[in-house]
């Protein structure tokens, strides 16, 4: 987990105030948050931290929350953080996130975990999430391109996780956030949502 930075929608690194603890699983995707932390630990913590935990693990086969033990476990850790987040996996389905909507409003923070360069799901799950009413946090993590983020904050994201070797191959960081500071029309790009009628 470590080597890694978050960056804010105008590409400060904010990597020293973040808060945010992935909750220890067998397959968390490298770079979801700076710091990991078992359910154990968590729960045995005097003070109550923010956590992340993997959607995939919260949902039944049929991708709709699940209940019983899981339910109980999800209620629990509520009670001994903070704040509370989910990430993304790749194997989630649009059609999931909008059939899980009030269950998704309640989180401070979704991280959308891009497997690979050439996944575009990451782009609307985001738009998907904004489209749904979404006002917390949207994170995007993982193997998302240099010239992909000016497009992401378009879509809704608001800050990114990056590699340690990708803060050092970009020379000049801020131009991936500036990239599309100007439309042709003279509008903002940054202000329009990402396939905007307006």
């Amino acid at each position: 987990m470590g080597n890694h930075h978050v960056l804010n929608s105008d590409g400060v690194d904010i990597s020293q105030t973040d808060t945010w603890h992935a909750l220890t699983t067998n397959e968390i995707p490298d770079g979801i948050a700076l710091t990991e932390i078992s359910l154990l630990e968590t729960l045995q913590k005097q003070e109550k931290l923010d956590v992340v935990l993997p959607l995939a693990d919260l949902l039944d086969a049929k991708g709709t929350l699940a209940g019983g033990l899981l339910q109980q476990v999800y209620e629990l850790l509520g009670e001994h953080t903070s704040r509370l987040g989910v990430w993304i996996t790749s194997d989630t389905d649009t059609d999931a996130l909008a059939g899980l909507t009030d269950f998704l409003l309640k989180q401070d923070l979704i991280v959308i975990h891009v497997p690979a360069f050439t996944d575009g799901r990451g782009f609307s799950f985001a738009q998907t999430l904004r489209q749904l009413g979404f006002q917390g946090e949207i994170r995007m993590a993982g193997k998302f391109g240099r010239d992909q983020i000016a497009y992401l904050l378009r879509a809704g994201a608001d800050t990114f996780v990056l590699s340690e070797h990708d803060m050092q191959s970009i020379s000049d960081i801020s131009q991936a956030f500036n990239a599309l500071a100007s439309s042709y029309d003279g509008r903002n790009a940054a202000d329009l949502p990402m396939f905007s009628g307006a």
